[in-house]
């Protein structure tokens, strides 16, 4: 059962208390990401061997396997994925960044330019569930960057498939070459590259603690999107929201995984109570009933507050990675919300919409990294460079203070470098 907590009585240690794992992979990944670097795809076909249970003849998913998918996979479904990736595109394209230019100083220009990450590693989930969005959430904003090599990876099935769903949503999206392999060792593949699967410069897209490790470690070599944990829910919600779509809602996260984390914080009691009884009700009828359960019991909660406004301080305080607001005038509360992945207004917005369809991004900070860092956007798949332009007369006019600024510093080499420019003048203009 949920538990049921009142806010005047909790500590903060209580309001951000999640059962970890005490399992420790850093080690395991480590070994890993060495074996991959020193023998390549053979390291990547042991492992296959090793965790998916299937002896691969190629890594990489050939044209035919992607038409095969193509045809097996059903029209509707098809239509939805079509729609959903123009939903994603249409919000994303409203994000690209356009270089600049200044020069309202006389012998002086300065400006940025941006530039596409050449090449991006995508890593889309197999496991438990396929995520055919997650193929369209990281690969479409980095079409619309205009990353020139996007490359997908993610682990095969025990008959040495992909499954056809992912398939689909990655020729839809737009994904240039897709590879048989996942876990730490996929990461480290697209980090150093192999006989079969190339180097890349970002690699982006969730995974298991086996992957969000291993991106880590990686950091530095490449560029990732973010670690992240497992997902969250936060639901604020008055008394006269319906307690079966707040704990439908709740419980679309806790299937995820048994790390998951789902809370609602309510001003009203009688909600609590009946919110949690749904819950219970709604769990056995889950197919992930027994991952929801364990979610719901080790990290799931439900604070009661004084009001609405102490509600958002909480979600405030835990900086959830999504956030609903259930209430009949969201907006209200939106300009009071300063930590959050991704907000959902009104009480006909569950977080299923963002997942798939209505078209801001899904992949989200967690673990109350929301506090500094934001979702996956087109920022993610483009660098920016900054360039500076000085004529010898506009350089005269702050070469003396560029000089004094870096004896300041004790950098001697620094002043010297502006100030040679003008003696060399003064010299011309001596002879």
């Amino acid at each position: 059962m949920i538990r049921i907590l009142n806010y005047k009585e909790m500590n903060n240690e209580d309001i951000f208390l999640r059962v970890e794992s005490k399992s420790n992979v850093e080690n395991i990944v480590s070994d890993i990401i060495a074996n991959v670097r020193s023998n390549g795809d053979k390291a990547l076909y042991e492992y296959c061997e090793k965790f998916d249970k299937v002896k691969l003849e190629g890594l990489l998913v050939t044209d035919e396997e992607i038409e095969e998918a193509w045809e097996t996979v059903d029209e509707k479904f098809k239509e939805i994925i079509k729609k959903a990736s123009e939903n994603i595109y249409a919000f994303h394209s409203r994000q690209v960044r356009n270089s600049f230019l200044i020069n309202e100083k006389d012998g002086v220009v300065i400006g940025q330019k941006v530039i596409p990450i050449e090449k991006v590693g995508l890593y889309v989930p197999g496991g438990t569930a396929a995520y055919p969005s997650s193929v369209l959430m990281n690969c479409i904003p980095a079409k619309i960057a205009g990353c020139q090599e996007i490359v997908m990876v993610t682990p095969p099935s025990k008959n040495g498939k992909v499954n056809p769903v992912i398939l689909v949503a990655a020729k839809i999206a737009g994904v240039g070459r897709i590879f048989k392999v996942g876990g730490a060792q996929a990461v480290a593949a697209l980090a150093y590259g192999t006989e079969t699967i190339p180097s890349v410069d970002k690699i982006v897209g969730p995974g298991n603690a086996f992957v969000a490790e291993a991106k880590k470690q990686v950091f530095g070599k490449v560029s990732i999107d973010m670690i992240a944990g497992p997902s969250e829910i936060l639901v604020i919600a008055d008394g006269s929201c319906d307690p079966r779509y707040v704990a439908a809602d709740l419980l679309s996260q806790a299937e995820h995984d048994k790390m998951a984390s789902a809370v609602l914080v309510t001003d009203s009691e009688k909600l609590a109570r009946e919110t949690a009884e749904e819950i219970e009700r709604q769990l056995t009828l889950l197919e992930r009933e027994e991952i929801a359960r364990t979610s719901i019991e080790n990290n799931g909660k439900i604070i009661i507050t004084e009001s609405i406004d102490e509600a958002v301080r909480v979600a405030n305080e835990i900086a959830p990675e999504h956030l609903e607001i259930c209430v009949d005038e969201p907006f209200m509360y939106l300009d009071k919300i300063k930590n959050a992945g991704s907000v959902f207004m009104g009480k006909y917005c569950p977080e299923a919409l963002g997942d798939y369809f209505a078209g801001p991004n899904h992949t989200l900070p967690t673990s109350g990294t929301a506090r500094f860092s934001s979702p996956l956007s087109v920022d993610d798949f483009v660098k920016k460079t900054q360039f500076t332009y000085y004529t010898k007369e506009a350089l005269a006019k702050v070469g003396r203070d560029i000089e004094f600024f870096a004896n300041k510093e004790g950098l001697g080499a620094h002043a010297r470098s502006a100030v040679i420019r003008l003696e060399d003048e003064a010299e011309d203009e001596n002879k």
